[in-house]
């Protein structure tokens, strides 16, 4: 087993996870809500077309939760508020955090209620890593 320690992670992109989108809150027309649909729409094939997304999909409500030490614990949902739900999701291939809220603020779902978690992607477990490389500097 090599003793030399491994490069930490790098950061490959980042995930927009977005919550908070209830329509129904907000009383809008057909009408308002196809036109609101239309500028979502044109978001996501502006960023499509800028190359930076590399992925996006919307979800559904039904989610089941597993927890416990062997994952035994299984909790069918959502069973959080509304605004908690994640509703959605773009992986972004963009250079630094800057440029991702910079994208991010670009949604046109923010006048809805939208909020939007921004977190960089990892090349590969930061907690292995750590692991790791602990146990190498004590071989060492």
């Amino acid at each position: 087993m090599s003793t030399e320690m491994t490069a930490p992670p790098r950061t490959t992109g980042y995930l927009l996870l977005f919550r908070g989108t209830n329509w129904e809150e907000y009383g809008l027309s057909k009408d308002e809500t196809r036109q609101a649909m239309d500028k979502v729409k044109d978001w996501f094939d502006a960023l499509s077309a800028t190359g930076k997304m590399v992925a996006a999909q919307p979800l559904f409500d039904e989610s089941v939760v597993l927890a416990g030490k062997r994952g035994d614990v299984v909790t069918d949902g959502p069973f959080a508020e509304a605004k908690e739900v994640i509703g959605g999701y773009v992986l972004l291939s963009v250079e630094t955090m800057e440029e991702a809220v910079a994208l991010a603020k670009t949604n046109p779902m923010f006048t809805y209620g939208l909020t939007t978690e921004i977190r960089p992607t990892a090349s590969s477990c930061p907690h292995f890593h750590h692991v790791l490389n602990e146990s190498l500097e004590a071989i060492a």
